[in-house]
């Protein structure tokens, strides 16, 4: 442990954190790369990505569902509390094999919900917690990091960036499963 001044740091913690945060940095990294690669190539069909959601959406019988622009460079999401399927821009408006490509597994999502895929409803049971974990446990580590007084904040932030982990977990098969149904 090191003291500097009030502030004391314990390298073990890093033991601990630093793996999971490389292996979301390069998990991250990948999707930028693989988008970027697929956005290159435009799609035969001339459809946008709404256009390709929306056509999966009608042959899957699937009329309750809005599809809606987001502003958010890669935050394309399906809400399943509003049936609305969010595309970033670049997937509403792209034509490109990522684009058609996001979208479809966008739909996915979508597709689950209206057949009752068990794994998306443990999940979207899941994302409170997740979304509480991911926002505070890096804060909550820093600060039991920085200051010895508030050491406990960081075993804390710990405990919830291990529920971030086990929700990303529980949501593997989920994505995997979207992706299966949009390649589909």
């Amino acid at each position: 442990m090191y003291v500097l001044g009030f502030m004391m740091f314990d390298p073990m913690y890093l033991l601990y954190v630093g793996p999971a945060i490389l292996l979301a940095m390069w998990a991250q990294s990948r999707v930028r790369s693989a988008y970027h690669r697929g956005s290159r190539y435009p799609a035969r069909c001339g459809l946008t990505g709404a256009q390709t959601a929306q056509a999966i959406l009608d042959q899957q019988g699937i009329r309750d569902v809005r599809i809606e622009p987001v502003k958010s460079f890669l935050g394309d999401h399906y809400d399943p509390r509003h049936r609305v399927l969010r595309l970033s821009p670049e997937v509403y408006h792209g034509r490109s094999l990522a684009a058609l490509g996001i979208a479809a597994h966008e739909v996915g999502h979508a597709i689950q919900h209206a057949v009752g895929y068990a794994p998306l409803a443990l999940r979207n049971g899941l994302v409170p917690l997740a979304s509480t974990g991911s926002m505070l446990s890096m804060i909550l580590v820093v600060i039991g990091l920085l200051f010895a007084v508030l050491q406990p904040l960081a075993i804390v932030g710990l405990v919830l960036f291990a529920a971030v982990v086990v929700f990303q977990i529980v949501n593997l098969p989920v994505e995997f499963n979207a992706s299966r149904r949009a390649r589909a």
